[in-house]
């Protein structure tokens, strides 16, 4: 553990502050590109969706009907591959449509605890406390960096890697990349102790196997640099595919709301709750994107309104004064400048929940101001009250 102390004088917060402007005006522009992209996307994915529910077909797999290419076809089956999956580095072998290499390097893991104290004046006092613990990770640690010499992690000596199946067979269908790159629930694989052998000559080092993973190096004490490699496989078996016919396969319809549908989903699934999965889907994209967008503005406004913060800091409270005050502002705006523009992106197609949204803005809005304009005549009440009387 080390610990380090730094300290940045005021006039150095204040150019830092005022450089953090500029990345505060990219973030506002950044979300409200973001927010008037997501509202689009989700209106062209659910008049695509809807568009593809009308005009699908079921049709058996067993059978490939030449007058349906080019159309929307919906079709459940076994998906077979024919062919096992090996890693070439150790020899381990599966059935399926992946087979997932995990490997993992024991490594120095450096964490770090930051406290900031404002100092009289303006400046800071940073103490920053370096801890260092071992840990499985399956990226390489860069231990170039860190803050105290003596904890160095070598280079992984295996890394992780995806061996795929290029193609499969689903009745009289063949499948491909496009397809089964949108299958990825893998289940562990076995290995097993008498592939010992097997594996130390396929690695070329010695190796062990216990609790289903290869051990490079002693799994019961680890040390730095030691590898253990694990494998997932993920299965073929029943699956449900929506897309157009192409000739014995299937590529992404193209509808007139210019998305792309090509949708795998595993079990013998209808093509209406296919197409239910896919609109609730959208709508949870479209909210998590929402809420990431409203978040950057509001971050955006932050620093925009920083230098209040740290001019203030010549005396620490007032400073914590202003930064309470500017974050509730910078709330407030980002609320109000998201809904906007979420309603007016949707104004063309959803004008009632446009409306909605704009009123829910302008609400927001004259509460705000009304709750400024309370605190001003309090303010100037409490100023009147304190001025000594006329003689």
């Amino acid at each position: 553990m080390v610990t380090v102390t730094t300290s940045q004088s005021w006039f150095s917060r204040i150019g830092g502050a005022f450089m953090g402007v500029i990345v505060g005006l990219v973030l506002l522009v950044v979300g409200v590109g973001a927010l008037w992209w997501n509202e689009g996307r989700a209106v062209n994915t659910e008049r695509s969706l809807k568009e593809g529910a009308g005009l699908v077909v079921t049709v058996p797999s067993t059978a490939v009907t030449p007058s349906n290419e080019g159309k929307l076809v919906h079709t459940t089956g076994t998906l077979v591959i024919a062919d096992e999956l090996t890693d070439p580095d150790f020899g381990i072998s599966a059935a399926g449509v992946h087979l997932n290499r995990r490997a993992e390097m024991y490594q120095w893991v450096e964490k770090s605890e930051s406290e900031t104290r404002n100092k009289l004046g303006g400046g800071t006092e940073t103490v920053t406390t370096y801890t260092y613990s071992k840990e499985w990770r399956s990226e390489a640690v860069d231990s170039s960096g860190f803050q105290e010499a003596g904890h160095d992690n070598p280079p992984m000596a295996v890394e992780s890697t995806q061996i795929d199946a290029p193609s499969g067979a689903l009745g009289a269908y063949t499948v491909g990349e496009n397809v089964l790159s949108q299958l990825n629930d893998g289940a562990a694989v076995p290995i097993r102790p008498d592939q010992q052998d097997a594996i130390r000559e396929a690695g070329g080092r010695d190796v062990t196997v216990s609790n289903n993973q290869i051990n490079f190096g002693n799994p019961a004490s680890p040390q730095i640099g030691d590898v253990r490699v694990s494998y997932t496989a993920v299965p073929a078996g029943p699956i449900s595919v929506i897309g157009a016919q192409a000739g014995d396969s299937f590529a992404p319809y193209q509808t007139k709301a210019h998305d792309a549908l090509l949708m795998v989903a595993r079990g013998s699934q209808t093509a209406a709750a296919m197409f239910k999965t896919a609109q609730d889907n959208n709508r949870v994209m479209t909210w998590v994107i929402r809420v990431a967008g409203i978040v950057g503005l509001m971050i955006g406004f932050g620093l925009i309104m920083a230098p209040i913060g740290v001019l203030a800091d010549v005396i620490p409270f007032l400073g914590s004064i202003a930064r309470l005050g500017t974050g509730i502002i910078g709330f407030v705006l980002a609320i109000l400048v998201g809904f906007v523009t979420i309603a007016i992106a949707w104004f063309a197609v959803r004008p009632i929940l446009s409306v909605t949204l704009l009123v829910v803005a302008a609400v927001v809005f004259f509460l705000f101001a009304r709750y400024g304009r309370k605190k001003d005549k309090e303010r100037a009440a409490a100023a009147a009250a304190s001025a000594p009387a006329a003689t």
